[in-house]
């Protein structure tokens, strides 16, 4: 590289291959939202829209047919060249990968804006005008897919051309809309369809194929290395541009110490912009890194935080210079890193490293990311600091407790979680150590920290273990750093899900609270305690399954919580997380708390089916229940399911791993209490009784509301339909299988001869008593079990 009449080696490939960028999915994202949008507002508004044409075409038409024709012969001239010109370019420069994204783009495009019910044809949105024009010109100008193919290859090589050329060929290219209004017969929103099919084929092309390096401004960076008195004769890269900065090594011969140059490129603004968005709205404003308004002023707070470092003797780099490049790069250099290395194992490195944070903590400065990497160690056992960019000066006591939980992390990698925790209690005090073991979660160690150290999740528990030991604490509770915990999005999610499950009952309100005038409250009194009851007998099934290792009394009071969270999931999986986590909670260990709760439903399933053959038989004698039986066909793709099922998990050596490594532990633990179970009679009576309870209660239940509405059926009777009916429900894709749980118990009913007078509100009435009035007590339940820590 020739500079200034010096010749600058360059060591290492400077311009990197195509990459996907931060700005390729913005622009994904901009093109889907405006397709949206143009479609939204032309399609659905096209008489609007068209009425629209005909008045502005009457007020702005003032050119006669000849004058139009002329218009038309010009603009598509210009238009024409414009693919053309691009495509003559890209293959006098040899870009064949970006033709390749060039050509697939137009055909993408043409192809989208083709294809209609009666085969391949443009998309016809003109207004019946014989007074206007029909010319060649005009039939390509007006074709959308045109328009479309323009847009499309504008998009694909906009980032390899000059920006002067790419906005004077967009602005060309937009001026269709003003000149159809003027000389044409198409509706405007018509042609914004193309535009912005275009435009999405073309940043979907981008965003796979990906975007041409930038030309990176090495003898602008030399020229400003010279102005700060820095003479370079040769540039070595160090680390290529990606998530990062562009990493160069300046040497500067005999003249004097070398330099390390990082040159920011204009991705690095979107990306960091971007990241800035997210923790804003994750985190809260005390745990908020500063936020700038562009990279320059990113980078200029780097280097005055390292400069202010520098003079507390601290750091490990002296910034020399920060310059805008122009073209969106910024430059800034420092000086080589002093020092070594942090060493594994060593306690002197680690001692160091704390009396540097005590330092920081006295001028009230964050560094925000205390990582191995960043930390080197001076000739005198001075722990020297780099890496200033999410530094902050007048930090906030939240940040400064980071600090020490970032540093906590990391020596703890180095000596231990024993030696780091006792030179921390040294140097910080009980008090401060405490505070900041309560930030070792994933959410407040910054995920650069995590990533330099091994199995980091593990050590920040046995570090917090650590700190609670040796103060005498208890148990340190992690802080909430984020605006939402886990539990509260949870709990958000679940009620939205309820206030989307119950909708459809709400609409159902009308015609029960009409019913109501007829019911016997006694009966529906009565419904209501055995509901109740039910919960007693599922209580009584987990506690047994747990080896009564938790309390039945809050085993009870959180089958209502259960419910509110199986009813607001499909498939009911939220209920059976919710028991898994109680069973935790209560002390039971992970695995024997799933296999607790996966023997409990096993033994359910066997009691539903055993009570189901039972009943069947008894029902069968005085009802026809064959047309509960599903068809042969129904049953062949059952077995065909099923097989293929037990083909996929026996051939896919992925699946086949997910067996033996995590569905054959749980099998075993199960068999297991099976195996125990046997050699406890009481204990297993108590659990197929409880799970005999919770199948025969709900039947009861809904036996009963036909009661209360004047019955016509047999107790019977209503348990197959009950059980029959759930079982059909529970393959529903609803939460709580809501909408299908109702039908099927109507249509089973019904099936049985019980008129829609009674069998309609009695399904209504049970579904209140079964579902909906303990998924409402559910809630503040599951939020007072919450506070307590028992979920």
């Amino acid at each position: 590289m020739l500079v200034d009449g010096r010749q600058i080696s360059v060591h290492g490939n400077v311009l990197q291959p195509l990459t996907r960028r931060t700005s390729d999915i913005l622009r994904v994202v901009a093109s889907a939202v405006f397709l949206g949008l143009v479609i939204v507002g032309s399609v659905i508004t096209r008489s609007q829209w068209m009425a629209l044409e005909r008045s502005i075409s009457d007020i702005v038409g003032v050119l006669t047919p000849s004058q139009s024709n002329a218009v038309y012969l010009v603009y598509s001239i210009a238009i024409l060249a414009l693919p053309f010109t691009v495509l003559a370019g890209l293959v006098a420069a040899r870009r064949w990968r970006l033709l390749g994204g060039y050509l697939a783009a137009a055909a993408i495009a043409a192809l989208s804006l083709s294809i209609s019910p009666s085969g391949i044809s443009a998309p016809g949105w003109h207004i019946d005008e014989s007074t206007r024009l029909d010319t060649l010109a005009s039939q390509v100008l007006d074709d959308p897919r045109w328009i479309a193919i323009v847009a499309a290859v504008l998009t694909v090589s906009g980032p390899g051309l000059p920006a002067r050329w790419r906005r004077a060929w967009w602005f060309l290219l937009l001026a269709f809309v003003p000149i159809h209004l003027v000389v044409s017969t198409v509706v405007p929103a018509r042609s914004l369809i193309g535009l912005s099919v275009g435009w999405l084929a073309g940043s979907l092309v981008v965003w796979v194929v990906g975007t041409p390096a930038l030309e990176v401004p090495l003898d602008r960076a030399v020229r400003e290395l010279e102005r700060r008195g820095v003479s370079v004769s040769a540039l070595t890269v160090l680390r290529p541009a990606g998530l990062g900065p562009l990493l160069l090594s300046a040497d500067t011969g005999a003249a004097g110490p070398g330099a390390v140059v990082e040159l920011f490129g204009p991705n690095q603004r979107s990306r960091g912009a971007l990241r800035y968005a997210r923790r804003i709205v994750t985190l809260r404003p005390s745990e908020n890194a500063p936020l700038h308004a562009s990279q320059r002023r990113a980078v200029e707070h780097r280097a005055l935080m390292g400069i202010a470092v520098d003079a507390l003797g601290v750091s490990a780099v002296t910034p020399t210079a920060v310059a805008d490049l122009g073209r969106g790069w910024v430059l800034y250099a420092h000086s080589v890193a002093r020092g070594r290395p942090l060493e594994p194992g060593r306690d002197r490195d680690v001692v160091a490293l704390w009396r540097t944070l005590g330092v920081l903590r006295a001028r009230q400065i964050a560094h925000g990311s205390l990582r191995a990497s960043d930390v080197r160690i001076d000739v005198d056992g001075t722990a020297l600091l780099d890496g200033f960019g999410t530094a902050e000066l007048g930090a906030s006591p939240a940040r400064l407790r980071s600090d020490a939980a970032q540093l906590l992390l990391t020596s703890a990698a180095l000596v231990g979680p024993d030696a780091a925790v006792d030179t921390a209690l040294d140097r910080l005090g009980p008090t401060d150590v405490v505070g900041a073991s309560r930030r070792l979660t994933p959410s407040a160690i910054p995920r650069l920290v995590r990533d330099e150290v091994p199995d980091a999740k593990a050590l920040m528990t046995a570090t917090r273990d650590t700190v609670a030991a040796r103060t005498g604490i208890g148990t340190i509770t992690a802080e909430q750093v984020t605006r939402f915990s886990r539990n509260q999005i949870i709990q958000l999610v679940l009620l939205i899900a309820l206030v989307y499950v119950a909708y459809p009952f709400v609409g159902q309100l009308p015609t029960f609270a009409t019913e109501l005038r007829s019911i016997d409250w006694g009966w529906a009194a009565l419904g209501l305690v055995i509901s109740g009851a039910t919960y007693f007998g599922a209580a009584a099934a987990l506690w047994a399954c747990a080896s009564g290792l938790v309390s039945y009394w809050h085993t009870t009071v959180m089958q209502v919580a259960n419910t509110f969270a199986a009813t607001t999931t499909p498939a009911g999986v939220g209920g059976l997380a919710l028991s898994v986590r109680f069973l935790q909670k209560g002390g039971v260990s992970v695995a024997r708390s799933t296999a607790a709760v996966a023997l409990q439903q096993l033994v359910q399933v066997i009691a539903h089916v055993t009570l189901l053959v039972a009943f069947s038989v008894a029902a069968g004698q005085t009802a026809d229940i064959t047309r509960f039986v599903p068809g042969a066909t129904i049953l062949y793709l059952v077995a065909g399911v099923a097989f293929g099922a037990l083909g996929a998990f026996l051939f896919v050596p992925t699946l086949r791993r997910f067996l033996r490594t995590a569905v054959r532990p749980q099998l075993a633990e199960v068999w297991a209490d099976l195996r125990e179970l046997a050699r406890s009679p009481g204990r297993f009576a108590l659990i197929v009784a409880g799970c005999a309870a919770t199948t025969l209660g709900a039947a009861a239940a809904l036996w009963v509301s036909v009661q209360a509405f004047g019955g016509g059926t047999t107790f019977v009777t209503v348990t197959v339909v009950t059980m029959i009916g759930g079982t059909l429900a529970s393959a529903a894709p609803t939460p709580g299988g809501v909408g299908a749980v109702e039908a099927a118990l109507i249509g089973g009913l019904a099936a049985f001869g019980l008129p829609a007078a009674v069998a309609v509100p009695s399904v209504l009435l049970y579904r209140v008593l079964t579902c909906w009035i303990p998924v409402f007590l559910g809630w503040p339940i599951m939020r007072w079990m919450t506070r307590r820590e028992l979920i």
